[in-house]
């Protein structure tokens, strides 16, 4: 158990044969490095297996977890980190022992392709989750229950949270710090862990698809595109500053991005509107005009969609002062 009294809150890892290695070691570097201003730790991540057994990984090398599924019982968010990728799970094929160690939980979280395992032991059904792109099309397949969503970074359902491809692990668990703790907590682990404190977009722009042929492109443009949330930027506009027709342009935006112009700037728009809510004390209708929303109403239409809450009330959850 946990000696420190800050660390109220267990983090149980399920670590399953055929794991992926940066899977696995995301959750205990990202809830590592999780502390309080004074340096106490907030969280305490534990490993364990069915039956305590070792665990071999695709990279090579076998893991000893410390403990088996009973630990299980003790925490308050489970992960499962993603398999490699030959795994036929589908409903009914993980052992009894595994789906009913995983029910019932405070809250749980998998990474990458570990959605194959919460969706085998029947948690997914009838929710909405992410998986790796690449694994995206099987996964519907075998879980059509389920309301996949391929082309985000992460999906957040309350107690269920699911991250897509691999390195999406890192943004989940500092999406459950921040809303654990707070920006300020957040970011600081963020820092410590040298990466951003969060991602603009969503999976669909690492999606491998052919680029077409010729110069150009459209990098130039989403770049002045997020230098210019503030104002009015319609298709005409942003094809003319890439040089480009309006069809030329929204099909290169799309090869680019995985979605179009106009999807990927309400994207980036909520994205800076949830910074402004979080690191500053504007008014609604400010934080609207500045992310290029017009007017509040607009804005709470469009965080409601993004995040399923109202400005003020992602203030209050995301913000700790």
């Amino acid at each position: 158990m946990c000696k420190n009294p800050a660390m109220t809150h267990r983090i149980a890892v399920v670590v399953l044969d055929h794991f992926a290695p940066l899977d696995l070691g995301v959750p205990g570097q990202v809830f590592w490095s999780a502390e309080t201003p004074s340096g106490e730790k907030l969280y305490e991540v534990v490993t364990c297996s069915e039956g305590r057994a070792p665990v071999r990984c695709s990279a090579g090398y076998t893991v000893q977890p410390d403990h088996d599924l009973d630990v299980l019982d003790t925490a308050d968010t489970v992960v499962v980190p993603g398999i490699h990728a030959g795994a036929p799970l589908r409903h009914g094929t993980i052992s009894p022992t595994l789906r009913d160690a995983l029910r019932d939980r405070p809250r749980i979280m998998s990474i990458c392709t570990g959605a194959f395992v919460l969706a085998a032991a029947g948690l997914l059904d009838g929710r909405p989750a992410t998986t790796h792109w690449r694994d995206a099309a099987r996964f519907a397949r075998l879980f059509p229950k389920v309301r996949l969503d391929p082309d985000v970074l992460f999906v957040d359902d309350g107690d269920v949270l699911t991250s897509a491809g691999v390195a999406s692990g890192l943004d989940l668990c500092l999406h459950v710090v921040r809303r654990d703790h707070g920006s300020e907590v957040a970011n600081r682990t963020a820092r410590r862990c040298v990466m951003p404190p969060w991602r603009e977009g969503g999976q669909a722009q690492y999606v491998d698809r052919p680029l077409p042929q010729g110069g150009g492109g459209t990098a130039a443009t989403r770049a002045w595109m997020l230098a210019h949330l503030d104002v009015p930027l319609d298709l005409n506009a942003l094809a003319g500053h890439a040089r480009m027709s309006v069809r030329t342009f929204t099909r290169r935006f799309r090869d680019e991005t995985g979605m179009s112009p106009g999807r990927w700037l309400v994207r980036q728009r909520v994205q800076h509107a949830r910074h402004l809510l979080e690191t500053t004390d504007l008014g609604v209708e400010e934080v609207a005009r500045r992310s290029g929303f017009g007017t509040a109403v607009s804005l709470r239409q469009h965080l409601h969609a993004a995040v399923g809450v109202p400005p003020l009330a992602y203030r209050r959850t995301f913000r700790r002062d």
